[in-house]
């Protein structure tokens, strides 16, 4: 299965200037976790809710900090047309839940889960995967 045949498309994006609290309700609004920053049509981040807690709200810092201060700048992306149980192996083995989609022209058009793998793909590939991510960095078996 390729990854355009599980993802979810139309996702929206966060600017890197937009305020926290505005990125928050929107992710409470469509009841996400995740959205990829995008600036000028270019990819050059990501923000989840974790991100906001750890970066923003544990070091007391309010719903006007900027995105830009809080995003993951290390941009890990696939393509839609990449193999679905190859994208959720790499997933795994960098304990990321989810990742933008782009184009072959690097254009987002959606967004992938190990949940989309699950459901749509193969549940034990996925179950592998997030026995990965879970498992504290540098003590999974070698």
């Amino acid at each position: 299965m390729k990854v355009s045949e599980a993802m979810t498309r139309g996702a929206r994006i966060a600017h890197p200037e937009e305020t926290l609290q505005l990125v928050s309700r929107r992710m409470a609004e469509e009841d996400i976790g995740f959205l990829p920053v995008g600036d000028e049509d270019r990819l050059v981040g990501t923000i989840t809710d974790r991100d906001i807690v750890i970066r923003a709200v544990a070091e007391g810092r309010d719903g006007w900090t900027l995105v830009r201060d809080v995003m993951t700048r290390d941009v890990k992306y696939c393509f839609e047309d990449e193999e679905m149980e190859s994208v959720i192996h790499n997933m795994g083995d960098n304990q990321i839940r989810r990742l933008p989609v782009v184009d072959r022209n690097k254009r987002l058009v959606g967004v992938v889960s190990l949940a989309d793998g699950a459901l749509k793909g193969n549940p034990e590939t996925a179950g592998e995967a997030l026995t990965e991510i879970v498992e504290p960095a540098g003590r999974a078996a070698a």
